[in-house]
């Protein structure tokens, strides 16, 4: 029995990528971060796979430790491994950006079959939700004058403002051009769309 299905990792190996062997026999990362630890799932109704991340974060938003438990097949399990081998020791903010690149998480896993992209998908999909749900918990907590909305990249509501008046920011994108905010996981996307919104009503 391999390492992987002893560690409580189900999924069949259907892959004879170097890598996916690798990573599928002696998968790195596997279990539950440290409390506090914030957490992270996704899951396909394709196939059925279920995958749990969850982060533990520094006051500094550094990941420190990520581990990952999953139901799937070997390339789902590989994903994960390598996934985390990126983000650890990253802010959350760049954390999130190397989860937004999947074609060079596929690259580094080798030549997979088509129908197994969404497998790196998967990985991506719960990482960027344990961020979201470190994210929502930091905006809560947050006792600084200005309120925090983007929290990856510490940019508050009044920073946010600005930039929008002086530059007559109109989109998101254009937001996060000028000042970063909603360049990592994207939790605080309804908060920066109502600033536009509060903001741009009042020219």
């Amino acid at each position: 029995m391999s390492p992987a299905l002893k560690s409580g990792i189900i999924g069949p190996m259907e892959s004879n990528s170097g890598a996916v062997s690798e990573l599928f026999f002696n998968p790195r990362h596997v279990g539950e971060a440290g409390e506090p630890r914030f957490i992270g799932r996704s899951g396909s109704f394709q196939c059925g796979a279920i995958l749990r991340v969850s982060l533990h974060i520094d006051e500094a938003q550094r990941i420190t430790e990520a581990k990952f438990k999953a139901a799937g097949c070997s390339v789902l399990v590989a994903a994960a491994s390598l996934l985390i081998d990126n983000v650890i020791g990253k802010t959350t903010g760049e954390a999130a950006a190397v989860a937004q690149h999947l074609d060079h998480l596929a690259e580094e896993l080798g030549t997979l079959p088509a129908e197994r992209n969404e497998c790196v998908l998967l990985a991506c999909e719960a990482l960027v939700s344990a961020i979201r749900n470190y994210s929502d918990s930091a905006r809560d907590e947050w006792e600084g004058d200005e309120a925090l909305i983007c929290t990856c990249f510490c940019v508050s509501e009044r920073t946010i403002e600005r930039e929008i008046q002086e530059n007559a920011l109109r989109t998101i994108a254009q937001v996060t051009a000028a000042c970063s905010a909603g360049g990592g996981c994207r939790s605080c996307y309804p908060l920066i769309e109502d600033i536009l919104e509060e903001v741009n009503g009042k020219w």
